[in-house]
């Protein structure tokens, strides 16, 4: 039965990136959430008032892990019941333990498959593990054969790696070159003269993207023309300079322009072609929320655990068309399907890949 009553429910919001007065509507997951809450509350479906609290601690890799801690804490004692975030993989795996610990349910928006648990849902904003598959696999499509790797040295680019490794073995490519960069790197000539020094046929950038625009830049400097692709750390391409500075690139996305849930939802809002991946997210990441605070037994942190769990074949703004979200008894990762899309930076737009 739907959960019910009047009994105010607090839903915590937790930013690993940016201080909340920095961010715009669309990075703020809390209007999404509450836009889909009041879509349930139309339909009769969910009655309890919700309470949104926010606390923010600057992670990894700019950041520390005891940030991510203490604003995970300031949450758990502002008597959340269920909490939404980190949005980093790294500092997704700091607040797992910390979710298993305090039995909060928690849903992370972040790419690392390792943080999950039985209080830690998985929202997948990329994946560790399956983008680099979709990455080897579509540079083995276009006949590369010796691969050139740059990663970040942290828990996001090493894991990349290892899953790049395996699945070109399998589909029989080389890597021919590894070189790892600081995260944080503003400068990568010496990486650049490492991989092309190789003679690779592709180039592949892994990690938290901060790096990837002085790889970028290195690699234009050169007479290198083959082709390049990056993880999700590509979705940065939508603010700044990014995407002209990485113009060319293949990356991993998470919205695909025949997803007709997606379409709805643009045509509903009436939002412009560059706020896809905004829509498709924060539509998924909203209904998740509020489809398990209305499916709960009960609105105390047991009570949403079960309600999240029962989030089933629900259409997803996200991947290509066909691609569900839901969770259940041990599923804990939300998308299920194609949700990856293959897509490219050319002259400033996002182009996606057939």
């Amino acid at each position: 039965m739907p959960a019910s009553g009047a009994r105010t429910v607090r839903v915590g919001i937790l930013n690993d990136m940016a201080d909340f007065s920095d961010l715009d509507e669309d990075s703020d997951v809390t209007g999404w959430i509450e836009r889909e809450i009041g879509v349930l509350r139309e339909a009769g479906r969910l009655t309890a008032p919700v309470e949104f609290v926010h606390a923010y601690g600057l992670g990894l890799p700019s950041g520390t892990a005891e940030a991510v801690e203490q604003a995970y804490r300031q949450l758990a004692d502002a008597g959340a019941m269920l909490i939404v975030g980190p949005g980093i993989g790294d500092n997704a795996l700091v607040a797992t333990p910390l979710a298993e610990q305090l039995r909060i349910p928690t849903i992370n928006l972040a790419g690392a498959e390792r943080a999950r648990g039985r209080y830690m849902f998985h929202h997948q904003v990329g994946s560790h593990e399956d983008e680099s598959l979709v990455m080897a696999r579509h540079m083995a499509g276009l006949g590369c054969r010796r691969l050139a790797v740059a990663y970040d040295i942290s828990p996001i680019g090493t894991r990349h790696l290892k899953y790049l490794e395996d699945e070109a073995q399998r589909l029989g490519v080389g890597i021919v070159a590894r070189h790892g960069l600081s995260p944080m790197a503003e400068e990568a000539g010496e990486a650049v003269d490492a991989l092309v020094e190789e003679a690779p046929d592709g180039i592949v950038y892994l990690g938290l993207g901060v790096s990837a625009p002085a790889l970028a830049r290195g690699l234009s400097q050169t007479r290198w023309d083959g082709p390049n692709i990056m993880n999700s750390a590509g979705q940065r391409g939508y603010r700044g300079d990014f995407a002209r500075t990485c113009d060319g690139w293949f990356y991993i996305d998470m919205h695909s322009d025949t997803n007709a849930t997606l379409q709805a939802q643009m045509a509903l809002l009436e939002a412009p072609r560059q706020r896809a991946l905004a829509v498709a997210r924060g539509h998924d990441i909203g209904r998740l929320v509020a489809e398990g605070l209305a499916r709960a037994t009960d609105l105390s942190r047991e009570g949403l655990r079960i309600g999240l769990e029962q989030v089933k074949w629900l259409a997803a703004a996200e991947g290509h068309e066909g691609t569900l979200l839901g969770f259940g008894i041990h599923d804990r990762g939300a998308l299920h399907g194609r949700y990856l899309v293959v897509r490219q930076w050319l002259d400033g737009e996002t182009r996606e890949v057939a």
